[in-house]
């Protein structure tokens, strides 16, 4: 084993359920890695949904769980201590995944829950993959997506959506996004046709595809159901946002199958974005000091792409988002057209 000794490690965790003002920055001193084991800088990391869900006690699968508890489960980062025989030496880039811990700048996993980084992904998206992706890509191959398909996505420009719709196209089908008019452009430069959300939704899309639509997968949580039945699209090739939650937590488990299963799928998605297949937004990215604000940006429900905090970043400056600005015109981008 190559190791510098104990490290010095900065976390945020939390010791009962609430908002993103209950996590806290906590710090300790991490052992050097055991067997099978590698410690990992942290560089990049991301918030997910469900991370929020299991903190603010709204989904209780982990009830059960220990005080305290941390937060985080994407990461990508360089391994500054390793057991022999993992296959990652000190100094490699990796991408990986974890139950949960990953809001840290430095974390002890199991080798078999890392993958390689390739050197042309950036490591805000590296750091921003796994959660999002897997479940993106977990979907579109239990539905079996291909040339033949025309799929709509709800929620398109979303994290998880925004994923979906590009691998979707990548593997040849007519990808539909139903999102807000401020993503029309957005999901446009994607190749994706946007259909806006509202009263008369079925109509549009059927507008839209011009032809039978085969898939439907709801990332919005609102009359999904309803709409893939009026548009013909058979219960088995129907995904609603609860079918999504399933594959998320799936996605967390620590059973080493489960663990296996997510790297061979966040092995895939490293190489689906190494060559361009699909483009991961990153829409904030803050220090990993400020995760609480980057959870309430999440939070609005307005973030296209990914949320994603940085353990180094360059500044700490903030500048205005394009959708804030959106957000506080009265009439939005529609009334500089009047």
């Amino acid at each position: 084993m190559k190791s510098s000794g104990a490290i010095q490690a900065t976390w945020f965790e939390y010791d009962h359920y609430g908002d993103a003002d209950v996590l806290q920055k906590r710090t300790g001193t991490l052992p050097p890695p055991g067997p099978g084991e590698v410690t990992v800088e942290v560089f990049s990391t991301s918030i997910n949904h469900m991370e929020a869900f299991l903190r603010n006690g709204h989904e209780e699968t982990w009830a059960d769980d220990p005080w305290p508890r941390r937060s985080g489960s994407d990461f990508a980062g360089i391994v500054v201590a390793a057991a022999a025989g993992t296959g990652f030496g000190v100094g490699a880039s990796v991408m990986g995944h974890v139950r949960t811990g990953a809001h840290a700048t430095h974390l002890t996993v199991p080798a078999a829950s890392l993958v390689v980084k390739p050197d042309r992904v950036s490591w805000e998206v590296a750091g921003g993959l796994y959660l999002a992706g897997a479940t993106a890509l977990e979907t579109l191959d239990r539905l079996r997506i291909g040339s033949d398909d025309t799929v709509v996505v709800s929620a398109a420009a979303g994290g998880v959506g925004s994923i979906q719709t590009q691998l979707a196209r990548h593997r040849g089908a007519r990808v539909i996004g139903t999102c807000g008019d401020r993503n029309f452009d957005y999901l446009r430069q994607l190749g994706i046709t946007p259909v806006r959300y509202g009263e008369g939704m079925a109509d549009r899309i059927r507008r839209a595809a011009d032809g039978p639509v085969t898939a439907y997968i709801d990332n919005f949580g609102k009359d999904g159901s309803e709409l893939a039945d009026a548009l013909g699209v058979p219960a088995r090739r129907y995904r609603s946002s609860a079918d999504r939650r399933d594959i998320e937590l799936s996605l967390l488990d620590d059973d080493p199958d489960a663990v296996m299963h997510g790297t061979d799928l966040l092995r895939r998605l490293a190489e689906l974005a190494r060559i361009g297949a699909f483009r991961l937004l990153v829409s904030g990215l803050y220090p990993l000091d400020d995760v609480v604000e980057a959870f309430e940006d999440l939070a609005t429900m307005h973030s296209r792409g990914k949320v994603v905090l940085a353990t180094r970043p360059v500044t700490t400056y903030r500048t205005i988002k394009a959708r804030q600005v959106h957000e506080a015109m009265s009439g939005g981008y529609a009334s500089l057209t009047r």
